[in-house]
């Protein structure tokens, strides 16, 4: 038989108001009472009901993760990761894979603001920009992932791209690369990340006192393996190809180099490739690759945290959340004799400024 806050209570020595009093973290509890409490509660293993403690707080108990594909690796592992977060507050968390239709999207913004399936929403948005998203500010907690505008009506937890795009380049570059191509631009309102990142790669050609050649910079609607596979056919068109590229995710660094080998070349001896995201498939590929790893489990960790502060009314104005970043270095860029050598000492994850051989 399941055991009660009538149990509880009895175990105690307390009524049932104050059992529910420290299951809800009312504050006007003894010190002492509420150590009493929770060690009856631990004793008799009792689980509260949360349904109805939500439905007593006006919430579904529900969370929503908006993402534009499952099918691309970095959305994937970032929704395990978010799961696992909402998971520890005892919540339940549903997926939308909104392939960046922006009917979709809207209907999301829409369904927060009839608050009938959830309580707040995570989301990246891929098709909406910065004006379609103001209507909704002010109806029901939404955390955005990814770059928007600055001063918007949302929290949005993101990394720095421009200084992670001048990480990568930079590390081109001191491996005595000259000719560093781009894959992965996007010139329209809401492309905002690739955006930053092209223009983290050109302050990063500056710093190397390297020419910025506007041939070498090839944009793409999606971040997908054939994408990076067309981009790269076209540098090797050109009279004078790259001899590095740099590549806006990893699934377009893997349609790259599938073109780079079939042309018979090698990677990195002729052209290296570096990705941007750090996914699983890079770190087991042939050449394993080079990325920039974003901290997915942190990004999840503000992200929720974030969204549970609004829902309980003690975030303030929005922010915008900056999570860390580290340059993994591999055979893609080093080789494979160098990338198998010793590793440098990794510095803390909080530093964006880490490079290291895996």
């Amino acid at each position: 038989m399941a055991v009660t806050i009538y149990d509880v209570a009895r175990h105690a020595g307390v009524s049932p108001r104050t059992v529910s009093n420290v299951i809800n973290d009312y504050p006007f509890v003894a010190a002492g009472t509420r150590e009493r409490v929770q060690e009856s509660i631990q004793a008799l293993g009792y689980r509260p009901n949360l349904t109805a403690r939500n439905l007593r707080r006006g919430r579904t108990g529900m969370i929503a993760l908006a993402v534009p594909e499952l099918a691309v690796p970095y959305f994937s592992e970032l929704s395990s990761a978010v799961m696992e977060e909402v998971a520890g507050r005892s919540y339940t968390m549903i997926i939308e894979q909104t392939d960046g239709d922006p009917d979709r999207e809207r209907k999301l913004l829409a369904d927060i603001e009839r608050a009938q399936l959830f309580d707040g929403l995570i989301f990246s948005p891929l098709a909406l920009g910065a004006k379609d998203l103001g209507p909704a500010a002010g109806r029901a907690p939404v955390v955005l992932l990814g770059e928007r505008v600055n001063d918007g009506p949302f929290d949005h937890v993101t990394i720095d791209n421009i200084a992670a795009a001048r990480e990568v380049v930079a590390h081109l570059a001191g491996l005595g690369r000259q000719r560093i191509a781009a894959i992965g631009d996007q010139p329209y309102e809401t492309g905002e990340t690739a955006q930053f990142r092209t223009q983290g790669y050109l302050e990063g050609l500056e710093t190397a006192c390297l020419p910025a050649d506007r041939r070498l910079i090839v944009p793409t609607r999606r971040f997908h393996r054939e994408a990076g596979a067309q981009a790269m056919r076209q540098l090797l068109e050109l009279r004078n190809p790259p001899d590095a590229v740099f590549c806006y995710n990893d699934l377009l660094a893997a349609g790259a180099i599938r073109v780079l080998l079939t042309a018979g070349l090698r990677v990195p001896e002729d052209v290296a490739v570096a990705g941007f995201d750090d996914i699983e498939e890079g770190r087991y590929s042939t050449p394993t690759l080079t990325s920039l790893a974003p901290d997915k489990r942190r990004i999840a960790a503000m992200a929720v945290e974030q969204l549970f502060r609004r829902l309980e009314g003690t975030a303030g104005d929005p922010q915008v959340l900056q999570a860390p970043f580290a340059l993994q270095a591999r055979e893609s860029t080093l080789g494979r004799a160098a990338a198998a050598g010793p590793a440098p000492a990794a510095a803390p994850v909080a530093s964006p400024r880490t490079a290291t051989a895996s």
